[in-house]
């Protein structure tokens, strides 16, 4: 079906949408947007339930009063034709409705038609691969930017990466490696999603390799590969290394294969960090009873159902809470240490969720269309905007 697009992007009714502003992470976004969208910025809420919209509203009207007018609109992940209204009616859709795997999918599909931007939460790679297989090359005939993973996965180790490599002799083969430490508790939405990810390990293969077919290899013989490490204790940093399998090491690469600025020959592995070895072992163990659970529908049923997806840690938790992710990146015979920190990851994934759909929404960025990476798309002006913020880029 040809999408219905007569209101050109610049005169639609709304600058930003954030779909899914009920749950944990899209309320935090609500509230981010309450204290820091600029002033003329046209945002609205949108969800399938009037009445829990109208309860987000009002608690940001304790923000700020003058949002007790902000619109609210009526868009539901299992009818398209309210997907398609949606995507028309704004130039960018924030999404924090997932697991993305299972709600999705049509969104992206709207936006896709609309021409619309779009960003997510997502950490998925299955979803994030065969969104790339069934809209990519729409996206790019209507000029929309489809940009995954804006949140905790993966912009401090995509942008941390690009931060990086700007540092380091530019021209030469690039080796390095991500280590990300955190201090915080899991939320239900990551719980619900790791489980699921963790049942769909066949598919989500099938998907990557469909791509990688389909996916067109670096211009000029270039190469960007996420190479896979071992557990080791880390001279540089002090910690001891586990390799971990999210989807950061494939958006990192994918930012490589697409900037020249990466070099000819970019090498990424990415670990998480610990202090010490037992916390090493049990991390593992606690990731492999996971997995083995995820096997079995009774059980990974069980487990889902004492976490509810909507969930997640309460304020005085989040304010204890941090991460980092320490990189080390050689070139040219130079070695670099940097580091990207902050708070909670929750909160702070609702703050590079928000400025990432701010940055498509209102800033002058480079020409790219598709499906892209926040390094293509956003790179410095998300970069400083994130700075602004209170997160830090730093050279150790």
């Amino acid at each position: 079906m040809e999408p219905v697009t007569e209101t050109p992007r610049d005169q639609r009714p709304y600058d930003l949408v954030v779909l899914g502003a009920t749950g944990f992470t899209g309320r935090l976004t609500a509230e981010y947007l309450a204290r820091h969208a600029p002033d003329g910025c046209r945002w609205a809420l949108a969800g399938r339930n009037r009445g829990r919209l109208e309860e987000v509203r009002t608690n940001l009207t304790t923000i700020d009063p003058g949002l007790a007018e902000l619109p609210l609109l009526e868009a539901d992940s299992a009818n398209g034709d309210s997907l398609a209204d949606l995507a028309r009616s704004t130039r960018v859709v924030i999404s924090a409705v997932g697991p993305y795997l299972l709600y999705g999918g049509p969104l992206v599909a709207a936006c896709a038609d609309a021409g619309t931007d779009y960003v997510d939460l997502t950490g998925e790679p299955e979803f994030v691969d065969s969104m790339y297989l069934e809209h990519h090359d729409r996206a790019v005939a209507t000029g929309a930017r489809i940009v995954h993973a804006c949140g905790f996965d993966s912009v401090p180790h995509d942008l941390g990466a690009r931060f990086t490599v700007l540092q380091l002799p530019e021209g030469q083969p690039v080796t390095l490696r991500g280590v990300v430490r955190a201090g915080g508790q899991f939320s239900g939405g990551t719980f619900h999603s790791a489980m699921n990810a963790f049942s769909r390990a066949r598919q989500m293969r099938g998907a990557m390799q469909a791509r990688r077919k389909q996916e067109d290899p670096p211009a000029g013989g270039r190469k960007a590969r996420a190479v896979a490490g071992k557990p080791h204790r880390d001279r540089e940093l002090g910690y001891w290394l586990l390799p971990l399998p999210t989807i950061d090491p494939f958006v990192v690469t994918r930012s490589a294969a697409a900037l020249e600025r990466y070099g000819p020959d970019f090498r990424y592995s990415h670990y998480a960090g610990f202090t010490s070895l037992p916390y090493v072992a049990g991390t593992a163990a606690g990731a492999g009873v996971m997995m083995v659970a995820a096997q079995v529908p009774p059980l990974r049923k069980a487990l889902m159902s004492r976490v509810k997806a909507g969930d997640g840690p309460s304020e005085p938790r989040r304010e204890k809470s941090w991460f980092t992710v320490d990189f080390v990146g050689q070139a040219g015979g130079t070695t670099l240490h940097t580091r990207v920190s902050g708070g909670d990851p929750y909160t702070e994934s609702a703050t590079m969720l928000a400025e990432s759909g701010l940055c498509l929404a209102l800033d002058d960025n480079p020409t790219t269309s598709g499906q892209v990476t926040t390094a293509v798309a956003m790179g410095e002006h998300l970069t400083r905007r994130l700075l602004d913020a209170g997160i830090r880029f730093d050279v150790r």
